[in-house]
């Protein structure tokens, strides 16, 4: 019903309106403020000039060879290599701690670099010093996972692994939930 009485009112009298629409008066439009100076013509002289050739400036050209390598890239091809070589001969640890499974189609790994985390052995330290922060201090989980000690201080410091809290209802008549 709201749909016909809608309609009714969009197409009342319809062709009057448009036609009172297309009838007004165009605004008119902005007034054009006078350009600069017209550019000045190019005389017949100096368009000769420009279009005849100079063979004395051919002759310099084909007297010149340039040839260019680019130094960025060879930097690059350096610095990859020196790279690849670091990583293979730097030193590795033992994985202590891992996910169960293949978790998210990871492969396994069985060893890490030092001075570097998994993530399950990140979530582990720092839940360890959530729980027991006496035993397990910054200095312990440094030497325990090979890190730098200013690293392990900031990662104590700014990372924090949730923390799941169960509020007790006010009321017994409230819904619990319950552990199946």
């Amino acid at each position: 019903m709201g749909g016909r009485l809608a309609r009714m009112f969009r197409n009342f009298n319809v062709e009057n309106r448009a036609l009172r629409e297309i009838s007004k008066d165009k605004p008119r439009a902005a007034p054009r403020y006078p350009d600069r100076a017209p550019p000045p013509s190019v005389s017949a002289e100096a368009a000769e000039l420009v279009k005849k050739k100079d063979e004395s400036l051919l002759g310099h050209l084909r007297s010149v060879y340039v040839e260019s390598t680019d130094p960025a890239a060879a930097a690059a091809e350096v610095s990859v290599s020196d790279s690849v070589a670091a990583a293979e001969g730097a030193e590795r640890r033992p994985l202590r701690v891992s996910f169960p499974g293949h978790m998210f189609g990871l492969a396994e790994l069985s060893d890490v670099p030092k001075g570097k985390l998994t993530i399950a052995e990140a979530l582990k330290a720092l839940g360890s010093h959530q729980h027991q922060p006496q035993t397990w201090t910054a200095e312990k989980i440094a030497q325990e996972y090979s890190l730098d000690l200013k690293e392990t201080k900031s990662l104590m410091e700014f990372f924090i692994p949730f923390k799941v809290e169960i509020i007790p209802p006010k009321t017994r008549t409230a819904k619990q939930i319950k552990a199946s």
